[in-house]
């Protein structure tokens, strides 16, 4: 797939929703040295004047070469955001797409959450057809379900990411931060909603030319990279995952990615692939 004046090979593994200033930098610099694409988290606060929170030119600066998706919320579109402001998240980061982060389940747990998700579907559409560059919608820890994804990919959606069950629970976040009674009705929709493997199997089968499908939630190492590429994934995304090497800076975070790359080769070798072509065909068991 192209994004913009990118090639984004199926290969390649984005690092999804970097936190902190330095953070952010030291992310976008590991990135770029090892040539994976860069995820960042939300542009909200950003867009509305409250502070960059690191997210500015200085990431394409660090990673010049390689591909960059932008983030807002995808219910901000019923919140007074739209094109002009898609707009400004590209452009502030140079980025090559725009992701749209759907989070029904935290916000429906979030004090204060924006519940109304009506009509956003066509607002979706309205924003595929004036954004500059291929726009995308990721869900964030419950999974996005094949027939949700279909009706994005008519919608002129090109990227999904099923962000399924498996890594950051959003609910499980939210009741830590609420009291006594947010915890008791959170509680059961702690591994609520699609399993990742089962979301990318699900979705794989309904992909079009020209459109990209991302695994993310729960991926831990290079053999589940392994596993979500032969299920049909284009991308595979960390967040969670790479936390721990990422507070230690670029060297202990593109230590991390390069062990996640060697795991992924292992993977390959040991199941007779001598390139992702291969790899997609390996048996399943």
């Amino acid at each position: 797939m192209r994004l913009r004046n990118r090639v984004l090979p199926c290969c390649r593994i984005h690092l999804a929703q970097p936190v902190g200033v330095c953070r952010q930098i030291d992310d976008a610099e590991a990135c770029g040295a090892m040539g994976l694409a860069l995820a960042v988290g939300s542009q909200r606060i950003a867009i509305e004047g409250r502070g960059a929170g690191g997210l500015g030119r200085e990431l394409r600066e660090r990673a010049p070469n390689v591909p960059i998706l932008g983030n807002l919320g995808a219910v901000q579109l019923r919140c007074g955001m739209g094109v002009d402001e898609a707009r400004r998240a590209v452009e502030m980061l140079e980025a090559d797409a725009l992701m749209l982060h759907a989070n029904p389940l935290q916000e429906a747990l979030q004090p204060g959450g924006n519940r109304d998700f009506s009509g956003l579907l066509g607002r979706i559409e309205a924003l595929a057809g004036a954004l500059p560059v291929p726009l995308g919608v990721k869900e964030v820890g419950a999974g996005l379900s094949a027939a949700v994804g279909r009706r994005l990919l008519d919608a002129g959606v090109v990227i999904l990411d099923v962000a399924g069950i498996g890594g950051t629970s959003w609910a499980r976040v939210e009741a830590e931060r609420g009291d006594d009674h947010l915890r008791r009705i959170a509680a059961p929709f702690y591994d609520w909603g699609i399993p990742t493997a089962e979301a990318v199997a699900a979705m794989a089968p309904a992909m079009r030319p020209d459109t990209m499908l991302i695994a993310s939630g729960g991926i831990r190492h290079g053999l589940d990279v392994a596993r979500a590429l032969r299920l049909g994934a284009h991308l595979v995304g960390q967040a969670a995952g790479v936390l721990p090497a990422a507070r230690d800076g670029a060297e202990a975070l593109a230590a991390h990615l390069g062990e996640t790359v060697e795991q992924l080769r292992i993977a390959m070798f040991c199941t007779g692939s001598s390139d992702l072509s291969a790899l997609r065909r390996a048996p399943l068991v």
